[in-house]
């Protein structure tokens, strides 16, 4: 049975740098661009790293700045000031 995790995003201008961002963390995820979407799934884990969002960004980056754009999330969240992680347990 696959287990796959996943985050969905609005289609915007802030989302566009968490994709880039989540990609480079996270290159064995697949990318989906939908109408006024963009999802990213991967295998067990998906990791979002406030490093690499605050290089895409060139700014201070706080991890719940993100949950604005968020549409839907898929598996267990761990959060804390440097990481966003989505895994089955």
């Amino acid at each position: 049975m696959s287990q796959l995790v996943f985050i969905a995003f609005q289609d915007n201008d802030n989302a566009r740098y968490l994709a880039e961002a989540i990609m480079e963390d996270n290159p064995e995820a697949e990318l989906q661009h939908q109408p006024a979407m963009i999802r990213i799934q991967a295998e067990k884990r998906l990791v979002i790293n406030r490093e690499t969002m605050e290089e895409k960004l060139g700014r201070d980056w706080d991890v719940q700045e993100m949950l604005i754009d968020v549409i839907s999330i898929g598996g267990n969240v761990d959060e804390d000031d440097d990481h966003f992680i989505l895994q089955w347990k």
